[in-house]
């Protein structure tokens, strides 16, 4: 069986809703072919009894938001979740599937299931973020045991998880760039960010703890007349925990669509990471998206970063408050048209080489191709069996 009349059912530990990055650019381009059910990780709910909630995205894109009622321990949980799974595919008479993990803690509840192919895309090494369950890595384990292919959202991932699973494939983060290329004409500025004052230096994404917020806020009391643009939602941190100035400007989180149109307004992008453990495995979605959107970039030597973007001059280089600022302050000195013309004209000539829309493609080969050998295995198991018994 080919990839055609297959289900694609998602288990993920990030909503569909929270930011727009790799599974929705991912499961947005399935969904043209396929039928996708995006099972979110499951919300507590007091004195309820245990359901899904299904919101239809695309014709052929389900989002499933199971609720459990509060209380319940976690051999139970994962027992409803078990059940309710069961019934969804029960319900929508999904017989062939392929099973895509975000979340090794999906397992538990989903082991039982027979899959045509079991994918597991390691976008982060989740064992290192702040709240990360206990049994994770033990889950992680089982998941590499029962995957068909394994995908990496960046090299320095693939390069620790590739002696775990003999098919282990690198896809870094990509780019749509004709969505940000609308950051290098001049629009009107977002109503909340028209009042900020330049040199604008910005920053797009989720403000946890792999923020470097002593770095930001050392460059920013240093520098008053330099405007510090966080755009993006806080989470895992106390708002508590952000550094205050009247130079920092914290605008929230902003859909997709939005993003170019503030990236338009800033004179520099920045990636002002923390060098943790958290942070020394990502492949930060936003370095093509701000190449994409015509900004200098500056970021903390994270090495998905330094290698390629910093490698090939696309992106400064800076640790510590000193020399990132320093590396700021060259990035905002003044192009002329023909400069400007050279760094645009390098950074598309890099970026043309990767889309989404050729990671979905490549993704979808590899799972094609992992279907077909299991399809084959299968065959001439029954052909020796074929042959044993005209033998007896």
């Amino acid at each position: 069986m080919g990839l055609s009349h297959l289900n694609f059912i998602v288990l993920s530990h990030l909503r569909w809703d929270f930011v727009y990055q790799r599974p929705q650019h991912l499961f947005s381009r399935c969904a043209r072919n396929h039928r996708v059910w995006f099972v979110e990780e499951p919300q507590l709910v007091d004195g309820i009894r245990p359901r899904l909630k299904i919101r239809l995205i695309h014709p052929r894109l389900t989002v499933v938001c199971p609720e459990l009622p509060i209380g319940l321990d976690e051999i139970r949980q994962f027992e409803e979740m078990r059940q309710l799974l069961d019934a969804m595919l029960s319900e929508n008479d999904i017989e062939d599937f392929v099973l895509w993990y975000y979340t090794p803690m999906a397992r538990p509840f989903t082991r039982h299931l027979i899959a045509n192919a079991t994918v597991y895309d390691c976008m982060d090494e989740l064992s290192a973020f702040r709240g990360a369950p206990p049994g994770l890595r033990q889950a992680e384990s089982d998941l590499f045991s029962a995957a068909d292919v394994v995908f990496t959202g960046g090299r320095s991932l693939y390069e620790s998880k590739r002696t775990f699973h003999s098919s282990v494939h690198c896809f870094p983060s990509s780019i749509e760039s004709e969505h940000f290329a609308v950051a290098r004409t001049s629009a009107p500025d977002p109503i909340d960010q028209a009042p900020i004052a330049h040199p604008r230096i910005g920053f797009c994404g989720v403000i946890d703890e792999r923020m470097d917020l002593a770095l930001i806020s050392t460059v920013a009391e240093s520098h008053p007349s330099w405007q510090f643009v966080m755009v993006g939602p806080v989470v895992k941190i106390s708002q508590a925990d952000l550094p205050r100035s009247t130079n920092l400007h914290y605008l929230g989180g902003k859909s997709y669509d939005e993003i170019p149109h503030y990236m338009a307004g800033w004179n520099v992008a920045m990636l002002p990471f923390a060098k943790n453990e958290s942070t020394r495995f990502i492949s930060p979605t936003k370095t093509p998206e701000y190449l994409a959107a015509g900004l200098p970039v500056v970021s903390t030597s994270i090495a998905d970063v330094v290698r390629p973007y910093g490698e090939q001059g696309l992106v400064e280089i800076a640790d510590g408050a000193n020399d990132f600022a320093s590396a700021i302050e060259k990035l905002l000195q003044p192009e002329n048209a023909a400069q400007r013309s050279i760094r645009l004209e390098r950074t598309d000539a890099f970026l043309a080489k990767s889309s989404w829309d050729k990671t979905w493609r490549d993704m979808e080969s590899l799972i094609q191709q992992s279907i077909a050998g299991k399809q084959g295995k299968d065959t001439t198991q029954e052909e020796r069996m074929e042959l044993s018994s005209a033998a007896d």
